[in-house]
């Protein structure tokens, strides 16, 4: 089976889902969104995650605390090191966290549509110095200006305004980790895997807690048919970002083709679970591992079931190709 075609057919979902977790990251001085998938909601919602600067989870007890235009708009508990303040409305947020043995941290996030917004917040330990892991540099506002554009005109597709901008900001900010972490979805984008490579090597160098970053640079890898190398960076954002069905789905693309298939089929599965219905495709790879492991009648019945509930999809003329190859070679009972 090729799973060729339908990785490409849902790349661009992909990686617009990892950029618009940074168009709230761009505008804070450290830390950035850390989930690559930000779906849209009914209302605007914010999610935090606290980590300490090895980009370990918070484990201690702390409270987060959200402003709005300086009021106290909500207060909860850190449970594991994350938050959440769900149906907000619009308008300027302070987000404050305080930990028990850390230093309190404010971010600052500015809610204009409906959707998820990723708040990923550094601590640093009480009595620690500043000479200790190094956060990311200031964005200055002309290249975050840039930035932000650049990220707005990727969400609606418009590659060549997305490449103008992100251009500028490299020009203002050549060495900030998020701007070439953009850099490098655009390219992406163009299908320009080897500069994205590049690119995004340089930025996950810079900021080696960047979950986003390591995914990406895993699909640029794996892009270039490079599987091998694809491994290491998206499972090193699975250690950073446990809870990504985006970078499960990548990485068990790239453990199929290495032929790890016990693997591919525990990893696609949990992609398929945790994107809640988001990407159906990914039932496809699921069919295709459960085949190479010989459950041969378990791929069966995803691909009917896929065909079911979703036989008006660009990817249903391949599943019922697969599922009539299974039969034809009689890999199953024919109905």
């Amino acid at each position: 089976m090729d799973f060729a075609k339908l990785h490409r057919h849902c790349q661009t979902a992909l990686l617009l889902s990892l950029a618009a977790a940074l168009s709230l990251s761009a505008s804070r001085a450290q830390d950035s969104a850390n989930e690559g998938g930000v779906p849209r909601t009914d209302r605007p919602e914010i999610s935090v995650s606290v980590h300490d600067h090895a980009g370990g989870t918070i484990a201690a007890a702390g409270t987060v605390k959200l402003y709005r235009d300086g009021i106290l708009n909500g207060s909860a508990s850190l449970v594991r090191g994350r938050a959440f303040f769900g149906s907000i409305p619009n308008g300027s947020y302070t987000v404050e966290v305080d930990a028990t043995g850390y230093k309190p941290t404010q971010r600052d996030v500015n809610i204009t549509v409906s959707m998820r917004y990723e708040v990923d917040v550094t601590l640093q330990r009480e009595g620690a110095t500043d000479s200790g892991a190094p956060g990311k540099p200031l964005l200055a506002p002309k290249a975050k200006e840039a930035l932000d554009k650049s990220l707005k005109a990727l969400s609606k597709n418009k590659l060549s305004e997305a490449e103008k901008y992100v251009a500028e900001a490299v020009q203002l900010a050549p060495s900030h980790p998020d701007v070439l972490y953009v850099q490098g979805v655009v390219f992406l984008n163009e299908k320009n895997w080897v500069q994205a490579q590049s690119v995004l090597e340089k930025a996950s160098q810079m900021d080696p807690t960047n979950g986003r970053t390591l995914s990406a640079l895993g699909m640029a890898f794996l892009d270039q048919g490079n599987y091998d190398a694809a491994v290491a960076p998206l499972e090193k954002s699975l250690q950073l970002e446990p809870v990504s069905w985006e970078t499960h789905y990548v990485l068990g693309q790239a453990y199929y083709h290495r032929q790890k298939y016990d693997q591919a089929l525990a990893t696609s599965q949990l992609a398929l679970t945790e994107s809640k219905g988001k990407a159906p495709e990914i039932e496809l790879l699921v069919a295709q591992a459960l085949t190479a492991v010989g459950k041969y009648e378990d791929a069966a019945q995803v691909l009917r079931d896929f065909l079911k509930r979703y036989g008006d999809r660009p990817e249903a003329p391949t599943a019922r190709r697969w599922l009539e190859g299974l039969a034809k070679n009689g890999k199953i009972r024919s109905n």
